[in-house]
């Protein structure tokens, strides 16, 4: 059965690694959902977020003097918090009502940006605290971390290379410290093992390739698509949150 999946875990994943080398995250809200037509869940998240330290390592060891280590440690270190409230979220508040203001805002803060046209930055890392701890929220909730972190990026005003290394410093140790999650769980399969090392080879070359890309693009056009993207997530969880709360009626 593992075979018969497997070019298309292949694809899903290449492409996934491709917009995440590419713009440095994303690739989570791709991968997991497409991996889950094709498999259960449990096997989709642990599959996506080894291929997310994979992307990490890759990133870092040929862009680790692009990090902002100061802001990806404050950044880290806040997401630990939020954690917590958002595994509360995740089973006191319906995830329809969740998603449904998370894509809100979102998309309201996408579009202000592209019409504002850079209008607003953030010259320090005083306010990490608090993007930090939405990740952390949103991470703890749905595992999307990515959103907040990609409009601190932009607001501080990184270049794409800053941008993206910066937030592979954050996700290798909040993706190894997810696997070690998987790993108590139980959900750290022989399978998991299986697709991710097949793929791996797929997953390398799509790294290479985002990150040639996403180098070659000018700093205004990068945050156009990183918009884009935050755009397109928003279109994403607002669909899902219209699909849950009808399917709970």
């Amino acid at each position: 059965m593992t075979d018969g999946i497997l070019l298309p875990v292949m694809a899903i994943l290449f492409g996934a690694t491709l917009v995440r080398a590419g713009l440095g995250f994303g690739e989570a809200l791709i991968s997991v959902p497409l991996l889950a037509l094709l498999m259960p869940v449990d096997q989709a998240a642990p599959i996506a977020v080894l291929v997310s330290i994979t992307i990490a390592l890759i990133v870092l060891v040929l862009d680790w003097r692009s990090v902002h280590a100061g802001s990806a440690g404050r950044l880290l270190v806040s997401t630990l918090f939020g954690i917590p409230l958002g595994l509360y979220l995740l089973t006191a508040v319906p995830e329809a009502i969740v998603k449904a203001i998370l894509a809100v805002v979102i998309l309201a803060f996408s579009l202000h940006s592209i019409l504002a046209k850079g209008r607003y930055k953030l010259s320090n890392d005083r306010l990490a605290w608090l993007f930090g701890f939405q990740a952390g929220i949103l991470g703890g909730a749905y595992g999307m971390n990515g959103p907040p972190l990609a409009v601190y990026g932009s607001l501080r005003g990184w270049r794409p290379e800053q941008f993206r290394a910066t937030l592979q410093a954050y996700f290798l140790p909040a993706s190894i410290f997810g696997m070690g999650g998987y790993y108590l769980a139980g959900l750290w399969t022989p399978t998991v093992n299986h697709f991710y090392v097949a793929s791996l080879p797929a997953v390398v070359l799509a790294t290479l390739g985002g990150r040639w890309i996403g180098r070659r693009l000018q700093p205004e056009r990068f945050n156009l698509y990183v918009y884009a993207g935050l755009m397109a997530i928003g279109c994403v969880l607002l669909f899902q949150a219209m699909t849950t709360g009808l399917s709970s009626l």
